[in-house]
């Protein structure tokens, strides 16, 4: 993912995902990685917007590498993250589509589905993603048209 000796990266969910979110948390503790769990810590109704939010501004600001989301579709989580200029934020159903994510988007927010995916594919998408490396080249210039798109006025 990085190539600075720790990479940060910041998960949260609402309480749909709870669960699953813990099955990443205990993904990526087989990496070395340093994990920032922003929660819920249990499962009374939360609104997705505001963890979503949360992830997305650290990511944004530098202070982690990485965020996963997890809300129950995971769409909720991934509309709300890429409000924030910057994020990239990437819902995912197959370790396919997370290494492309990576590898092509640049994706700094991975997206998952609770509610849609079982826990032993959880694991392999984040250890997907983890392991997947930015490919650059013709990407970036399609990034940096992406980025673009924050900044120029509508109209």
């Amino acid at each position: 993912m990085s190539d600075q000796a720790k990479t940060r990266v910041v998960v949260a969910s609402d309480h749909a995902a709870l669960g699953a979110r813990r099955t990443v948390v205990a993904t990526l503790g087989e990496h070395d990685v340093e994990v920032v769990d922003l929660g819920p810590n249990d499962d009374s109704s939360v609104d997705y917007p505001d963890f979503a939010r949360a992830v997305a501004e650290r990511v944004a600001a530098g202070e982690a590498d990485y965020g996963i989301l997890l809300c129950g579709t995971g769409i909720g989580m991934s509309i709300a993250a890429n409000k924030v200029p910057g994020i990239r934020a990437a819902l995912v159903h197959d370790s396919f589509t997370a290494e492309m994510a990576r590898r092509h988007n640049d994706a700094n927010v991975l997206v998952l589905g609770g509610g849609v995916l079982g826990d032993r594919l959880i694991a392999s998408i984040v250890d997907t993603w983890v392991g997947a490396p930015f490919e650059g080249g013709r990407h970036q210039r399609r990034l940096d048209k992406i980025a673009e798109l924050e900044t120029t006025p509508r109209g």
